[in-house]
């Protein structure tokens, strides 16, 4: 596996780390976290970090807190394995609702929900999680979240502080203050979307924060390419989109390189951007993500794949969300 580092933080992580908001989900399509196989879910979290992705993100809202449950099995169990992988979460959420509270109370006590969940002591990463809506000046007070992230930060708990806001344009602000070390970036950067450029990135080079990009798949189309029938969370794209993504898999396909492989290191070959966070439901969708990270990939065809690259106004895309 590949590694970059993650900004200020120095932290050395895989290019392709583990996105656990649907590990073990056997839902029907379009019923996401209904049926969670918290089994297939362990052996999961197991297969992704032996194959290298040992960053691994969660969050109290993924699964209504199954997520981190799930992993602290793992870690509980195979104490080898923990000992080679970072486990990052996040505050905000309340964990078995979507409901959020950003107060210095609510975090502290999600805080220590989230450590015994995880079985852990400390965190080398917290995030501020989805804070759209909410006043910006409330959440970074000192009686507000990132008063008690910093207070953990004193006491020894914490390490860096993050921001992960499932909107580029409310991340950009948030980065854009200097207080966080990483962000979590989410449908900003693909081989379909090029917000970050002007949305996210200038504050991230400004202040050297740390990239953990997120929907970097755009939940699977650029993982397979186009399926006929199959839709897509959140995402309505166009006939045209589907064809370009068809173009970039024949693309892929002439140098015999899988499409996830090239729609993951294209993420990451941006300076700016350390690591990827898909998503996997199964063994065979994480080894073939950390597989991804490995491959070695030809200069001739990332020359070839730069006219297909596409923006994001161009998908059509109605909705973009969780």
């Amino acid at each position: 596996m590949q590694t970059k580092i993650l900004g200020r933080t120095g932290l050395e992580v895989p290019i392709v780390s583990l996105g656990t908001v649907f590990i073990g989900d056997v839902s029907p399509v379009g019923e996401t976290w209904k049926e969670i196989d918290e089994d297939l879910g362990a052996e999961t979290v197991v297969a992704a970090i032996e194959a290298g992705c040992t960053l691994v993100d969660t969050a109290p809202l993924y699964e209504y807190t199954k997520s981190e449950k799930i992993i602290g099995r793992v870690l509980r169990e195979r104490p080898d394995l923990a000992a080679k992988c970072t486990v990052t979460t996040k505050v905000g959420y309340l964990g078995e609702s979507e409901d959020r509270d950003y107060s210095y109370d609510a975090i502290r006590r999600g805080v220590d929900g989230s450590l015994a969940r995880l079985g852990l002591e400390g965190f080398e990463v917290l995030y501020i999680h989805d804070p759209m809506d909410f006043p910006m000046k409330d959440v970074m007070a000192d009686d507000g979240a990132l008063g008690a992230l910093r207070a953990l930060q004193k006491e020894g708990i914490l390490k860096y502080v993050g921001i992960a806001a499932n909107d580029p344009a409310a991340n950009g602000p948030y980065i854009e203050t200097g207080e966080f070390d990483v962000a979590v970036v989410p449908d900003a950067w693909s081989l379909l979307n090029r917000t970050a450029a002007t949305e996210v990135f200038p504050a991230i080079e400004k202040h050297n924060v740390g990239v953990a990009l997120a929907t970097p798949l755009e939940r699977g189309l650029l993982a397979t390419g186009p399926i006929p029938g199959r839709t897509y969370l959140n995402r309505n794209f166009n006939e045209a989109t589907l064809s370009r993504v068809g173009k970039i898999k024949d693309l892929c396909n002439d140098y015999s390189v899988p499409l996830v492989a090239v729609s993951l290191q294209w993420c990451t070959r941006h300076p700016l951007v350390a690591t990827t966070i898909p998503g996997g439901r199964n063994k065979q969708e994480v080894v073939e993500n950390a597989q991804a990270g490995a491959m070695d990939i030809p200069d001739a065809l990332w020359e070839d794949l730069e006219p297909l690259i596409q923006d994001w106004e161009a998908s059509h895309v109605v909705k973009v969300g969780n």
